[in-house]
């Protein structure tokens, strides 16, 4: 089991940055694949981002390629969402997620975080 923490969240104008964090508990976090979600009212969860148990591979939704990157710490059981020239569109509540498997996933993940928002005013 693997417990995980968002932190990061908060209010920045269109074209500023935010560095998102998820934190996880355990001593097995560099066995987890983990990925990051985003979701507004009314509408589902949808993919973000995601990157392999070794940090080697990650994947990209399209509408945030070139804009955001997604890395790992396994050493201090973090991984990281970078976000770069942010977009209204870009409003949501961001979650991370983790799945036991070594490659890169975009969905049926195991394990979530409770959120953090982001809210990107323009």
């Amino acid at each position: 089991q693997v417990q995980l923490v968002e932190s990061g969240g908060g209010l920045v104008q269109a074209g500023g940055s935010l560095k998102l964090s998820c934190a996880a508990s355990g001593r097995t976090f560099s066995r987890y694949a983990m990925g990051w979600f985003r979701q507004t009212p009314g509408k589902e969860r949808e993919f973000v981002a995601a990157i392999s148990r070794s940090g080697d591979s990650t994947h990209y939704a399209d509408s945030v390629k070139d804009r955001f990157t997604i890395s790992r710490d396994n050493a201090k059981n973090t991984v990281y969402l970078q976000m770069n020239s942010l977009k209204p569109e870009d409003t949501a509540v961001y979650f991370c997620a983790a799945k036991f498997l070594p490659v890169v996933v975009t969905s049926n993940y195991d394990h979530w975080g409770q959120g953090t928002q982001v809210t990107v005013s323009s």
